[in-house]
């Protein structure tokens, strides 16, 4: 089965951060990563940029497509990355959760992947 780790952090949080800061952070998820590939769960992973980097949301209601630029001023959390793995099951997909780096400053969210319709 395939569950989806999303990364919650603050908005600002990185901004807090020094360089070597933010260098060490991404090297320990990129150690995370490399020891989910071993064991053969990692299905994708990737890093995302801030919301003051080019972000946008898109929305078409009545044919009509609106767009608005980040930052987004009402947001306190912002989606940082994400892990796709190949799980057995809830528990082992949380149990990677407890492991990842990220849980110490952000929120792991686990999430089964399925049909929009379910």
């Amino acid at each position: 089965m395939a569950f989806m780790l999303l990364i919650h952090e603050p908005v600002g949080q990185r901004a807090a951060r020094t360089r070597a800061e933010g260098e060490a952070v991404y090297a320990r998820m990129l150690r995370f990563a490399e020891y989910l590939k071993a064991r053969e769960m990692l299905l994708a992973v990737e890093s995302l940029a801030a919301q003051d980097q080019g972000a946008a949301r898109v929305e078409r209601r009545g044919g009509h497509a609106q767009v608005l630029d980040g930052p987004f001023a009402e947001a306190k959390e912002m989606v940082g990355g994400f892990f796709l793995l190949n799980c057995k099951t809830r528990a082992e997909a949380v149990e990677i959760a407890r492991a990842c780096p990220a849980a110490e400053w952000a929120t792991v969210e686990v999430r089964e992947t399925a049909p929009c319709y379910l």
